[in-house]
């Protein structure tokens, strides 16, 4: 007995993790700040922590209230009903409900290259195939609708990032709407909003509502997660918003209280931290700010909780700043070997990232031996045009 064939499902590369790479290197872990899985460099709303520990003694009950309550909850914060809210298990499981819900044997979805990988494989775990559009580096990653829609093939589901990852870039509304407007009515569009807290544009749920000089759409669906803004990673708690007409769907394709009781308890106290979200994104915008003004490399203007850098040799320079205490993501797994992404650091996790890249940039350029080409005595940004 054997499993099917997954020879076209690739592993999920997550960024490592300090205990990882200090066991590898026989290391302090006290030595290594991570910079390499956009965390949120506070922790976890204060409130959640506390709600976490509040509800320990009732993990022994299914969260059937808790779940409730915090789909009325992120209802409430959208201005949707109830059950436009697919709650899941991460961002991921949001993504997971979608396709069981869109995707019939042989179905394709379309997604960005560089991109988040796991919307492929989730494709591949529910039968469907795998086509790419892509976001080229010379026009600096530019997601608008001609870009999709020279790719696109009738595909079933069509994925957007904004903010991308890893680039940063995010897609005007007017844009998704007349890629909606201009792919098949049995097309789905999802925009993926894991990072929206930290840009400064409207929400794609004005889409599907017909706000902001919007008409009401029935084919675009939006993915939120509570890991990044509001630092409950650990916890596992996404969801989706979706049409109207689209709602009945969720009691058909979601798993069994799909989300945990702590992560909902978590979810309902973090829901309304509104501090703890506006001191990460004023730490995001300040950390996003100083490493494009301060790294001797081109950064790309981002409107994540991370930026991408071009370095010439992401593994070089991914490996060296680990041996010297920062751990950043080589971005070679994005298909782009020549850029790594830092997440956004306090103060002095940023300072001590921009320092060690700097070090090293100057470092692996001076050995013949290395690809990084690097100059220390000019500012690469002002060498390349800002997205």
């Amino acid at each position: 007995m054997q499993p099917r064939d997954l020879s076209d499902h690739v592993a999920y590369e997550a960024g490592r993790g300090i205990e990882e790479v200090a066991r590898e290197l026989d290391r302090d872990p006290s030595e290594f700040v991570k910079l390499a899985s956009n965390e949120n460099p506070h922790g976890p709303s204060p409130a959640a922590a506390v709600a976490i520990s509040d509800a320990a003694a009732t993990v022994n009950s299914y969260p059937k209230a808790a779940h409730a309550d915090l789909t009325a909850a992120v209802a409430d914060r959208w201005d949707v009903a109830d059950d436009q809210v697919w709650l899941a298990n991460g961002g991921d499981g949001a993504i997971d409900y979608l396709h069981r819900a869109t995707l019939d044997p042989g179905d394709d979805v379309l997604v960005p290259e560089p991109g988040f990988a796991y919307y492929g494989m989730s494709a591949r775990f529910h039968h469907g195939g795998v086509r790419e559009y892509a976001l080229a580096k010379d026009d600096d990653f530019a997601q608008d609708a001609d870009t999709v829609l020279d790719a696109y093939d009738g595909e079933r589901v069509v994925w957007l990032t904004s903010p991308h990852n890893p680039t940063g870039v995010t897609t005007a509304l007017d844009e998704i709407d007349r890629l909606a407007d201009e792919t098949d009515d049995e097309t789905l569009i999802v925009v993926d909003e894991a990072y929206g807290e930290f840009a400064d544009v409207h929400s794609a749920v004005s889409l599907i509502e017909g706000r902001d000089g919007f008409a009401a759409r029935d084919d675009v669906a939006v993915l939120r997660t509570f890991s990044k803004a509001y630092g409950l990673a650990g916890v596992r708690l996404g969801y989706a918003i979706v049409p109207e007409a689209w709602s009945d769907a969720y009691a058909r394709v979601n798993t069994p209280f799909a989300a945990s009781e702590l992560a909902c308890r978590a979810g309902l106290a973090a829901i309304d931290d509104d501090e703890h979200v506006d001191r990460t994104v004023e730490t995001t915008l300040a950390a996003r700010e100083y490493m494009q003004e301060h790294v001797d490399a081109h950064v790309w203007e981002s409107d994540g909780n991370f930026v991408l850098v071009d370095v010439g040799d992401a593994s070089a320079v991914a490996e060296e700043m680990q041996e010297r205490g920062v751990i950043v993501r080589d971005c070679s797994s994005f298909g782009l070997p020549g850029c790594i992404r830092i997440t956004c650091g306090t103060e002095d996790e940023t300072d001590r990232a921009v320092e060690t890249l700097n070090a090293t940039l100057a470092d692996l350029a001076a050995d013949p031996g290395t690809d990084v080409e690097h100059d220390a005595s000019a500012d690469a940004n002002a060498e390349v045009p800002d997205t």
